[in-house]
């Protein structure tokens, strides 16, 4: 029943609100436009949820992500409020967000606010386009097709324009060049396209690059000794610099104290440990050696006596160094590498002033030909022509917000303020993904599961009986896992391996296979039979291991038999037979005492139970019964009434990144119609002839007539009925 409350939370509320109990907790009942646009008044305590992600859900993808506003995957309470906000607003009557329909009519857009008027002449606009010019409603199947004119027009009112935005190759060159240097920037239709910024900052950087190249320009016999071979000289001068440089220091360094000479050229135990590998002179130990042999006052070689990890660096050096500044020679003494050094220093001081580098790429020569002309100007102009359409295509968008929430928004709120669609049944609620089919029951309380381990961690605490199952679609690669919740019948035949089928959101089949089960009570009724199940499995299994290993006893005993008689056979000896041990007399006394001790200490307790039964009044006798077969039962029936009382649906949300904000519970009777088992429909004829029925014997039912016969002259004896019918003959 409802309950009319308010001033549910802290601080105090004008809106009368409406609560129904669901789940063993109250949730608000939203009945009308009033409650949608008092949500910002409910104590978010009384939220259901605060927050849900924008996957996994089967709910419209697209108009999730209108909702999430920050763009972080998840919906929160705030974003909730302000889309009804928003909805509401445009709307002349917020009841309308009520109806879930997917068709909005234009006389239900509030005209009188400036930005309704926009709307409303934005959607006839659309229908305009569709050519549906004069139709009174519009569907989010209308605005699935703006979105692709959208993505075919040129200009779109975002202020980034690709580069088949420009009519003229050089700029759509000029743009793409943009992009090439610093990036894309992705229009509403999706594709690489620049900004005003991004452009702005092309210029600035190609004007920096351009002045760095000037400086260069006017003192280049400065700057670059070796003409336009200056680059690839001074990278083969870099790349032997340091090495150099350490060479000559150790040459110093022997001509300082000769006693380091040795020292300065390595021990020949460094040798030892690399003589034993592969060598070649890529080998990192041999690259750290020194550059050549030291010696006081040596040059450097360039052609003989070079490190081998080094020949090839020392080569590129004496080629395009060298050769262009020294001519022809085979080594190099300290003073001619100290000139080297000197003639490349403005070339790297200018180098370590590089601006503009961003631009680099395209070449100095590509550079001032885009400064030469007035791309920048162009360029900016047809940014500005697209961001002056920016009011309309906003508009268009937010037509195609208000048709969505229009549609969707409420649905959500009854799957996130409350839990309305799953508590009542009026439709699955957004977290329900299909229908699992197996062991005679329907399970609609299935969820997605990306990580069965990782879901299964928390899910576990919801105490309700769960089953990971992978499906796949026959004549199909793609493959989803699904927990469903066992929550009517036994579980007697529930095992990872058995088969069913799963029918998605698309009535769909999949073949369903079980890969994990929580284990979990489902019912009363099941945990009244469990001890009986379990000791009737108990016993089964221990009589298949006695037969088991007795068959494995005969089986060992004939094959031990087998071996000996062909060995014999083989020795060509003649068989003799065993020597039979002597009766122990007092040993099978000693073993028929002890039987007979326990068969007497067996049928006595038997004899005491029975006798005290008989005993008994006749109506006192099923009183026992029932009895003897609840202090059996009764843990059982506890401990899973315990534990179906704490069931509840918030740890398998929360698995799937939901923030569940009450105990969700699911008590037998609604979990009852999660799961429905197997009934024949009514009014159905059925036949109890089974013609592969097993065939029935005499002699069960001749030994329990037997038995009720015997009990019933026990009886009768007893009372001394027998003794007075047959005036004291017997009994």
């Amino acid at each position: 029943m409802a309950t009319d409350l308010s001033s549910q939370h802290t601080g105090t509320s004008r809106h009368r609100w409406t609560f129904f109990r669901a789940g063993g907790f109250d949730q608000v009942r939203l009945n009308d436009g009033s409650d949608l646009m008092s949500l910002d008044q409910l104590d978010q305590k009384l939220w259901v949820t605060l927050s849900c992600p924008t996957h996994g859900l089967e709910f419209d993808g697209k108009t999730l992500q209108m909702i999430d506003s920050d763009g972080d995957g998840r919906i929160r309470a705030p974003e909730i409020i302000e889309a009804v906000k928003w909805a509401g607003s445009i709307l002349k009557n917020p009841n309308d967000l009520t109806s879930r329909s997917s068709i909005l009519p234009l006389s239900a857009i509030n005209d009188q606010s400036a930005e309704g008027k926009q709307l409303l002449d934005s959607a006839q606009h659309i229908l305009a386009n569709l050519g549906k010019a004069g139709s009174k409603e519009i569907t989010p199947d209308d605005m699935v097709n703006v979105a692709e004119i959208m993505a075919a027009t040129k200009f779109n009112g975002d202020g980034i324009i690709p580069p088949d935005s420009a009519d003229d190759p050089t700029l759509e060159k000029i743009i793409t060049d943009v992009i090439e240097c610093l990036g894309p920037e992705k229009d509403r239709s999706g594709k690489p396209g620049i900004s005003q910024d991004k452009l702005d900052k092309f210029f600035e950087d190609a004007a920096a690059y351009s002045e760095w190249w000037r400086e260069a320009e006017s003192n280049s016999s400065v700057v670059f000794p070796l003409g336009e071979a200056t680059t690839s000289a001074a990278e083969a001068f870099l790349a032997v610099r340091d090495k150099v440089e350490d060479y000559f220091t150790r040459c110093r360094l022997a001509a300082f104290d000769v006693r380091a000479l040795s020292a300065l050229n390595r021990q020949e135990d460094e040798y030892i440990a690399i003589a034993s590998k592969t060598l070649s002179p890529s080998l990192e130990e041999i690259s750290q050696f020194p550059l050549a042999q030291i010696e006081v006052g040596k040059a450097l070689p360039l052609t003989e006596g070079v490190n081998p990890a080094w020949v090839s660096a020392i080569t590129a050096f004496n080629d395009q160094v060298v050769r262009h500044l020294l001519k022809e020679k085979a080594s190099l003494t300290e003073s001619e590498w100290e000139n080297i050094k000197a003639r490349f220093s403005s070339y790297y001081d200018w180098l370590s002033r590089k601006a503009g580098g961003t631009v680099e790429k395209l070449g100095i020569k590509r550079v001032c030909d885009i400064l030469s002309g007035n791309s920048r100007e162009l360029i900016s102009r047809l940014i500005a022509k697209d961001k002056a359409l920016e009011p309309e295509f906003n508009s268009i968008a937010s037509v195609e917000r208000l048709v969505r929430y229009y549609r969707d928004l409420f649905t959500l709120l009854n799957n996130f303020v409350s839990f309305g669609d799953f508590y009542t049944h009026r439709r699955k609620a957004i977290f329900q993904a299909g229908t699992l089919y197996l062991d005679g029951r329907s399970c609609e309380l299935c969820v997605r599961v990306d990580d069965v381990e990782k879901h299964a961690t928390l899910a576990a605490l919801s105490r309700i009986y769960l089953t990971y199952c992978d499906c796949v679609r026959r004549g199909g690669t793609e493959k989803k896992t699904r927990a469903a919740a066992f929550t009517g019948g036994d579980s007697d035949y529930l095992m990872a391996g058995r088969h069913g089928v799963f029918y998605d959101e698309k009535e769909q089949d999949w073949d369903a296979t079980i890969i994990k089960v929580i284990d979990n009570p489902i019912s009363i009724r099941q945990a009244f039979w469990s001890p009986y199940k379990q000791f009737a499995r108990m016993v089964g299994r221990q009589i298949s291991k006695l037969a088991a290993a007795r068959d494995k006893a005969v089986m060992d005993k004939a094959a031990a038999g087998v071996t000996e008689s062909t060995e014999k056979m083989a020795t060509g000896k003649h068989a003799t037979p065993a020597q039979a041990q002597p009766f122990d007399v007092a040993k099978f006394a000693g073993i028929f005492a002890a039987i007979g001790l326990a068969v007497g200490f067996i049928g006595t307790a038997i004899v005491s139970v029975v006798t005290g039964f008989f005993k008994l009044i006749w109506w006192q006798m099923p009183l026992v019964i029932v009895g003897i077969m609840l202090i059996i039962s009764s843990p059982s029936v506890i401990l899973a009434w315990l534990k179906l009382r704490q069931r509840t649906l918030g740890p398998i949300l929360d698995a799937n990144g939901w923030a569940v904000n009450a105990r969700v519970r699911i008590n037998v009777t609604f979990g009852g119609s999660l799961t429905k088992l197997a009934a024949l429909p009514e009014g159905a004829v059925r036949s109890l002839e089974d013609p592969f029925a097993d065939k029935k014997k005499k002699w069960p039912k001749v030994v329990v007539i037997l038995a009720i016969l015997l009990a019933l002259l026990y009886f009768l004896n007893k009372q001394g009925f027998i003794h007075k019918w047959i005036s004291g003959l017997l009994g």
